[in-house]
């Protein structure tokens, strides 16, 4: 049998194989992503509605110790587990490996200000990038006990149960979760654009920070929206909201964490959406 009739069958049967073994690759950090999220969000409980005092950052954000002491316990679990990987923490800031293809971004509390008033609405964020793109994430509301997690090709998991985005195509019956409003006004244009898009949905509630992101990947809300991010702030979402079946990325369309700003909503409303903050 001529070697050119064997290429084929062959190259399907390598690509299938390297597939099944990156997939039983995303399976262990997912795994490692929801412990290590677990982990830490118990630590934050023995702080949670204690009295705990804040200190502010010069960027007037506040921070804790329960901030720090999760940051410090996650990022020992992935030097001792991987060595070899970087790190990107709110508290901490890069811990850099030369040549490193896998990134861990890590927040350690998101959603400080309702951590520190005893609002359970607070959560604690893992992302994995594999060579530019987030792969794995988890985010766990200790508070709440809800933990939303995927990774590429294996779904978006909700408290062991599968996670999708709601299905409404109508703005006009969606529900926004955002943060305090008068935050829009103070980057350029979007203002406007949040009064645009806020305008045309039936419903807006204050569920923010990581928390409305989660909203929308389990499907309870329709769309969240931040004008200002950091990259931690972002990081487990892009790899959930896409398991989801919906979209996370910039207010351009981008599915990026680098953008500054941030955007969850499903694909059936994700042009109406863009098309309102562009002010088309």
């Amino acid at each position: 049998m001529p070697i050119e009739c064997l290429t084929h069958p062959f190259t399907a049967f390598l690509n299938l194989l390297i597939s099944n073994l990156q997939t039983m690759s995303l399976q262990t950090f997912y795994d490692f992503a929801v412990e290590t999220a677990w982990q830490a969000g118990r630590l934050t409980l023995g702080y949670y509605q204690t009295g705990l005092r804040a200190d502010f950052k010069a960027d007037d954000s506040p921070v804790t110790i329960a901030d720090k002491e999760a940051e410090k316990l996650i990022r020992s679990r992935i030097e001792a587990r991987f060595p070899g990987h970087a790190v990107v923490g709110e508290e901490y800031g890069v811990a850099d490996t030369a040549g490193a293809t896998h990134r861990w971004f890590v927040d350690p509390i998101d959603g400080t200000k309702s951590f520190m008033r005893g609002v359970p609405l607070y959560g604690v964020l893992l992302g994995l990038e594999i060579e530019g793109r987030i792969e794995v994430g988890a985010c766990y509301f200790p508070a709440l006990n809800e933990m939303v997690a995927a990774a590429t090709g294996l779904g978006c998991w909700w408290n062991g149960r599968r996670a999708r985005a709601s299905a409404e195509t109508d703005l006009s019956r969606s529900i926004i979760a955002h943060i305090d409003t008068a935050s829009f006004g103070r980057y350029g244009d979007k203002g406007a654009a949040w009064q645009r898009l806020q305008q045309a949905s039936y419903y807006n509630a204050g569920w923010c920070d990581a928390y409305g992101y989660a909203l929308v990947a389990t499907g309870r809300v329709e769309i969240a929206l931040d004008p200002i991010t950091n990259v931690w702030d972002c990081g487990p979402f892009p790899a959930i909201l896409r398991e989801a079946g919906g979209y996370y990325g910039d207010w351009r369309g981008n599915e990026t964490i680098h953008a500054g700003e941030a955007l969850a909503t499903n694909r059936h409303l994700l042009p109406h959406v863009l098309a309102l903050l562009a002010g088309e």
